[in-house]
């Protein structure tokens, strides 16, 4: 998977309005950079539009985990299944980004994104799979 970006309002409110381990949360597609900086919920990003598979809001991540690697390691990962979306009636337009957040925090509150390197366009029929991988979304070492 390439770099995972974390938003900078993450520090406060993985504190507070974020529980890694309890909330739900959902991958959204966006095809314009994120603000890096000042982007903290959801509505400040431009999100393609809904249709052809595509939901308003973007996709469940399922079996979440956010644990411990090993006891005593102080590092602590956050992974998912894999996200898959699935052109069905017509294209999914042109994104670049796939934008995390906690759904279930007030106002959807924005965790980090993953840039997959270019623009593309998911043809109607066919699928992209934003493979998650072994060391998960992210890692947190905690001392």
């Amino acid at each position: 998977m390439a770099t995972f970006i974390f938003f900078d309002e993450f520090g406060k409110n993985v504190s507070g309005a974020i529980n890694l381990s309890t909330d739900t949360f959902k991958a959204a597609l966006t095809n314009t950079l994120p603000v890096q900086d000042t982007a903290d919920e959801l509505a400040d990003i431009t999100q393609i539009a809904a249709g052809f598979g595509y939901v308003a809001g973007g996709a469940t991540l399922t079996t979440v985990t956010y644990a411990e690697t090993g006891a005593g390691t102080g590092i602590w990962k956050f992974s998912s299944d894999d996200v898959t979306f699935t052109a069905s009636g017509g294209d999914i337009p042109a994104h670049q980004f796939l934008v995390l957040y906690s759904d279930t925090s007030i106002g959807d509150k924005l965790v980090g994104y993953v840039d997959r390197g270019s623009s593309a366009t998911i043809s109607d029929g066919n699928s992209r799979t934003w493979d998650v991988g072994a060391n998960g979304w992210f890692t947190l070492t905690i001392p």
